[in-house]
């Protein structure tokens, strides 16, 4: 391939956003034309080393007769993007208790 892909024409939506931890994950659902793809567009823009070789070596496996995942994986970085869903799950923190001094002293408030 001697064209260099464009970022709208990438198989993977927000390819220049994903974490590289969770790219191993992503490209899994990837063919050989998608990671031809991918590793051309990597190449030209990015060139980061070791998406490169996570990119080749996947490829080389695909190549080699390995199944393409038909699901992507779902990880925080894309679950608002899921229909019904709004984003990252807020986490309570601690309880919030008083000072073991009491309460701080507000004059607006009778005693």
């Amino acid at each position: 391939m001697n064209e260099i892909p464009q970022h709208d024409d990438l198989p993977l939506p927000d390819y220049d956003h994903l974490p590289t931890g969770v790219l191993a994950t992503h490209v899994r659902g990837l063919d050989e034309e998608g990671l031809t793809q991918v590793l051309a567009y990597e190449r030209a823009h990015g060139n980061r080393l070791p998406v490169v070789q996570l990119l080749e070596h996947r490829l080389q496996e695909v190549q080699a007769g390995a199944e393409v995942s038909d699901v992507p994986a779902q990880t925080p970085e894309t679950a608002h993007d899921q229909p019904g869903t709004t984003g990252p799950t807020a986490v309570p923190g601690p309880p919030i208790n008083p000072p073991s001094h009491g309460t701080p002293f507000n004059p607006a408030q009778p005693r």
